[in-house]
């Protein structure tokens, strides 16, 4: 059943019985053998119905219609036909829609929609319902067309909403119209999905987000899809104006506009509002908010009621609340009960469940049962399944195996996928075909995916695409890419403040590139306290720049010893100027020997003109040790 709300038809419960003379109508469901004992021990019930039978004997038509339909809602079908049958006999309209709900209600269908043609070509807009679905019960929908369109234009509820209904069945966008005039009458099924259109033109919806949710027969969409939907923040328009119809059919109490209410509440932050329509969905019966209520509850840190709602769902069927509570084991390091909620997810038809048990036997170290369930959840379709199984395949060298798990979960929308079949090409050398996957998960929002583009784009001379991605890898918490954007800005002396910037929150992240760049620029400011406090970090991290500069910052600040120090440190790590520094401090305190060791690793390690100067210092040194 979709989430354009219950399709049952009407017709069992709905017929609805006309009063005389004012064209009103009363929901049958209203009455019944309840209703009628409690009417029957009415006084003025009772009084009433004396003062009709007083009617009825001196034959006023209306009096015996009126007679008619209270025998009628109380049940006694004998007594109101009798009735029914002398008004309409009268030409009374109302009796003769009435003897037609008595007479469907008795199972003979042809002979009441014969009386409900009468009352409606009479003008009885509750006939003319009745006579439109009984036409559309037995296929036959022009004519259920033509008489629910006469009740609806004759300002009829639930002839308006059945001709939305029909119409929508069809795709025919005059629905829309129908069902807001009938919400308009008070109709919350009708609100619910004039609420759901409206919706559904959201921008989400529009690029296919929850469309299988959203038109006639649609698949449930799950409370995870619904969160999503609500993250994007849809404010204004069609989605403003469904939040006003949600709000009219909830506080009628339809559990479904209570539970997309929520959602969209939430998606404003208002989880206050949200968690208690949620509430109220749920305590009526609906899974999904139940489900809901638990993400929001432990959004707010209380796992523990978040757990009896997800328990509630589950056992009504949710499989999404199942996983939930599997998750919630599997991070308490409870992979037992993890495991059986995961399963009852699966049982309930949720892939995800499949999905989820991969990730807990990889996590364990059951890598045979891990690709087990990753194959069962991407074969249904599963796409970061797919990927997963295909990254499983890669790990134990299967190349080739990993490959079509990973174009098909890609194709199906997994920029993980994307990005790893870039990385995939690129170690096969196929350079173009790896940087059409890196652009197309860049595209989607892919942070690493978005630095290779941009290293590309530099590697080609296109500096200003370059700068575009390393800003959206960057946004995407990137420290490369944070880096590779200062050194970009460091060419332009008009965007050094930018470019420290940049540098600053690579370095903040580690990155200890980033960190002796940011060390030279504010040591350039004079900040030699900063500089030095950058360079040891990175230093310290195992950068020998990094080692090198504050060796050369201590040295200026007269700590020569300690400058050895973190020279040593950095020409043991491959830096040829390191080594040339500590010849020179050797040579300067007469240690011959230790000043033609350092000479020797800086003439290896270079570069060029480093091993230039050390030669000739080494040679020196050897002219004075043989002197």
């Amino acid at each position: 059943m979709g989430l354009m709300g219950d399709r049952t038809r009407l017709w069992e419960t709905r017929r609805l019985v006309e009063a005389p003379g004012d064209g009103s109508e009363r929901d049958l469901t209203a009455y019944g053998p309840q209703a009628a004992t409690a009417e029957a021990g009415d006084p003025a019930d009772l009084e009433l119905e004396t003062a009709r039978r007083r009617a009825a004997e001196a034959g006023d038509p209306a009096a015996l219609s009126m007679l008619g339909a209270l025998l009628l809602r109380r049940g006694d079908l004998d007594g109101a036909e009798r009735h029914l049958r002398a008004a309409t006999a009268d030409g009374d309209r109302s009796a003769a829609n009435n003897l037609g709900v008595l007479l469907h209600q008795r199972g003979y269908g042809d002979e009441a929609a014969g009386w409900w043609r009468i009352a409606a070509v009479a003008g009885s807009a509750a006939a003319a319902h009745a006579l439109g679905r009984y036409h559309r019960e037995r296929g036959d929908e022009p004519a259920a067309e033509y008489w629910l369109r006469q009740s609806a234009e004759s300002g009829h509820a639930l002839g308006a909403y059945a001709l939305a209904d029909l119409l929508e069945h069809r795709s025919d966008v005059g629905a829309e119209r129908w069902f807001r005039a009938a919400a308009e009458r008070g109709h919350r099924e009708a609100a619910y999905r004039l609420a759901r259109i409206l919706d559904g033109r959201a921008p989400r919806a529009r690029a296919g987000g929850l469309a299988g949710g959203l038109g006639p027969g649609g698949v449930e969409t799950s409370v995870r899809e619904l969160r999503a939907a609500a993250a994007d923040g849809r404010d204004g328009g069609p989605a403003r104006e469904a939040e006003q119809w949600y709000r009219q059919a909830a506080a009628r109490g339809h559990r479904r506009a209570a539970l997309h209410l929520g959602t969209l509440l939430e998606g404003r932050g208002e989880t206050q509002e949200a968690a208690r329509w949620y509430l109220t969905s749920a305590k009526d019966g609906e899974s999904r908010a139940a489900c809901a209520l638990g993400f929001l509850l432990r959004d707010a840190g209380d796992c523990e009621s978040a757990a009896v709602w997800w328990r509630r769902a589950a056992q009504d069927g949710d499989g999404n609340a199942a996983n939930a509570l599997g998750a919630m084991h599997a991070d308490r390091g409870e992979s037992g009960e993890a495991e059986r909620w995961y399963r009852t997810a699966l049982d309930h038809g949720d892939v995800n469940g499949a999905y989820n048990l991969g990730l807990l036997c990889a996590e364990q170290g059951r890598t045979a049962q891990a690709e087990q369930w990753y194959r069962r959840a991407a074969y249904a379709g599963h796409r970061e399944a797919a990927n997963a199984l295909a990254v499983l395949l890669l790990q134990g060298g299967d190349a080739a195996g990993a490959e079509p798990w990973f174009s098909k979960a890609a194709e199906a929308g997994s920029v993980d996928a994307a990005f790893n079949l870039g990385i995939l090409y690129a170690g096969r050398d196929e350079e173009r075909t790896a940087l059409q996957w890196y652009e197309r998960a860049a595209t989607a929002g892919h942070t690493e995916a978005a630095l290779q583009v941009a290293i590309a784009l530099l590697r080609d001379g296109d500096e200003e695409a370059a700068e575009r991605h390393l800003r959206i890898a960057v946004r995407g918490g990137s420290a490369e890419a944070a880096f590779r954007l200062g050194s970009l800005l460091d060419r332009d002396d008009h965007a050094r403040e930018e470019c420290e910037e940049w540098y600053g929150r690579a370095a903040r992240q580690g990155h200890r590139r980033a960190q002796v760049r940011l060390g030279m620029l504010v040591a350039e400011r004079g900040d030699v306290v900063e500089a030095a406090h950058w360079y040891r970090e990175a230093a310290e991290a195992g950068s020998r720049n990094g080692a090198f500069n504050l060796g050369l910052l201590l040295a200026r600040e007269g700590s020569e010893p300690e400058a050895a120090l973190w020279w040593a440190r950095a020409a043991e790590a491959g830096h040829g100027r390191a080594a040339l520094r500590l010849a020179l401090l050797a040579a300067r305190r007469g240690d011959l020997t230790e000043g033609r060791h350092w000479c020797d690793c800086a003439v290896r390690l270079g570069p060029a003109e480093v091993a230039e100067r050390a030669a000739r210092l080494r040679d020196a040194l050897q002219q004075e040790l043989t002197a």
